[in-house]
């Protein structure tokens, strides 16, 4: 049975003995946002002792301090601003042993064409400091998302192409960030005889990070934390065609997953997949829940009422959070850090989008995942954390 089917269907995450010796390493990681929802998932799959290409050894890169949350892995860390040349040459050109580039961070701006800017230039300064300076890379695997086929969030489904989604599908008439990632890796890619890349474009996305700015479990898991704390109903926000309609999603491991399956498989090699769970779901069934996980009053879509803004309905909380931190004794976080409400009101505020995992299955990924059992494992991690109560 191959890795990625026995981990779709047991996954269970297994320590690493401390009393073995040190392994000879195999392979070497670099996870480019290391703190993110799918690096933290990636920085501890990649450690583990039956993780395909292993033993890997594995640098973990981020702008912020490593926080508590991820301090657990067993990771190199390094602090570095990777929007500054002249830092990220310093900190990572010295990384001579690493073989496989995982680059799973971005920047959000005001516009699409900072965005390309910004992320751009971010990316170009991570492979201007490894590819000349790492004589062993063999990989870069890049992470985008569906955004590559609905265009950018100024014009968030406007230019869309018509779901299904399929890996073949001509780029949309319109600035994305994405397409400029992409042509930052095909052409930094040709300064090395044989290396090889792939590109993973996940949906919404459920996982673990309190400093993600798209984890949408963690900002309904606040909003529903604020909603018991305040004795009113949890009620779904979106549209009737969210609540209703069928969606799905990525699982953050399940991305994690992929990315290493396509850094190790040579068929996977110089391609774009899709990724997503591999089941359907509809919100009106999840909010259940997700009010059950949290013991609060279920409000449900109001049909009177109609969708509402998250944006708007949060605004202000910042103190009513910092007394539930308080009072629960939780890991002290902000508001703004953990609840992310301008991307609650785009995914529940939209039209479910559904993708294909055909051509993922034909290459010969077959993972999967539940997306209920998903969604409780990752409030589960939030809550054992101390992120909510």
């Amino acid at each position: 049975m191959s890795w990625w089917w026995a981990g779709a269907i047991g996954a269970a995450k297994k320590k690493l003995d401390v009393d073995d010796a040190p392994p000879n390493y195999q392979s070497v990681a670099l996870i480019i946002g290391v703190t993110g929802i799918v690096g933290n998932s990636l920085a501890e799959i990649l450690p583990l002792s039956d993780t395909p290409g292993g033993p890997w050894k594995v640098y973990g890169v981020a702008r912020r301090p490593r926080p508590q949350w991820n301090a657990d892995h067993p990771i190199e860390y390094i602090q570095c601003d990777i929007s500054d040349p002249k830092e990220t040459l310093t900190k990572l050109s010295d990384l001579q042993d690493v073989t496989h580039l995982f680059y799973v961070t971005w920047a959000n701006r005001s516009t699409e064409s900072e965005n390309c800017e910004i992320n751009g230039t971010m990316f170009k300064n991570v492979l201007d400091a490894v590819i000349p300076n790492s004589p062993n890379l063999q990989h870069v695997s890049l992470q985008t998302g569906r955004k590559h086929y609905l265009g950018p969030f100024e014009l968030y489904g406007k230019v869309a192409h018509d779901p299904p989604f399929s890996e073949d599908l001509p780029r949309l008439d319109a600035p994305n960030f994405y397409y400029t990632l992409e042509d930052i890796l095909f052409e930094s890619v040709k300064q090395k005889e044989g290396l090889t890349w792939s590109i993973h474009r996940p949906g919404t996305i459920f996982g673990f990070s309190p400093f993600s700015m798209m984890n949408i479990i963690g900002a309904l898991c606040v909003y529903a934390t604020i909603c018991k704390h305040e004795g009113v109903p949890f009620k779904f926000p979106g549209t009737k065609e969210a609540w209703n309609n069928y969606s799905d999603v990525s699982d953050a491991d399940l991305i994690a997953e992929q990315h290493i399956w396509a850094a190790v498989e040579p068929y996977a090699k110089n391609e774009a997949f899709n990724i997503s769970n591999g089941d359907v779901f509809k919100w009106k069934h999840f909010w259940k829940v997700l009010a059950e996980q949290f013991e609060v009053e279920n409000g449900g879509f109001d049909d009177n009422g109609g969708s509402k803004s998250m944006v708007e309905m949060m605004k202000g909380k910042e103190g009513v959070w910092d007394e539930i931190v308080r009072e629960k004794g939780l890991q002290v976080t902000k508001l703004d850090e953990v609840a992310q409400w301008w991307f609650v009101d785009m995914i529940l505020g939209s039209e479910c989008m559904l993708d294909t995992m055909n051509k993922s299955k034909e290459h010969g990924f077959l993972g999967f995942r539940n997306s209920k059992s998903s969604l409780i494992s990752w409030i589960d991690k939030m809550k054992g954390y101390k992120i909510v109560p």
